[in-house]
């Protein structure tokens, strides 16, 4: 969809704006909050997607955050040093391949 220019100035039918092209089945916001406050985001977003051309859908993930795992294994997992939380994300310690080598990996297993 264009945005042309609307009114007498400057109305030779230049773009006004850019807009973003969103694909079906793309997600469009991602929210992440507490467990607590789950039934007031729903609705915050719920809010939103009236001012979004279209039909959108809302649905809670079942993952740790913005990470790709649920919250029972990350919770197991971050217990047993499988995982190092790093920001946003977590690192998975595999129990396969080179061993850790370096002071710099070691301090961040022992670290958590």
């Amino acid at each position: 969809a264009d945005r042309l220019q609307t009114g007498y100035e400057r109305c030779v039918r230049k773009p006004q704006g850019t807009v973003a092209r969103v694909n079906i089945g793309e997600s469009l916001i991602s929210l992440r909050c507490k467990d607590q406050h789950q039934a007031s985001a729903i609705e915050a977003l719920r809010r939103a997607k009236m001012k979004f051309p279209g039909r959108q859908k809302i649905y809670p993930s079942r993952n740790w955050g913005f990470t790709k795992f649920p919250k029972a294994t990350y919770e197991e997992w971050r217990k047993i040093k499988k995982l190092i939380p790093a920001g946003a994300h977590a690192k998975y310690i595999a129990d396969h391949g080179p061993l850790p080598c370096g002071r710099r990996s070691m301090q961040m297993i022992n670290l958590f």
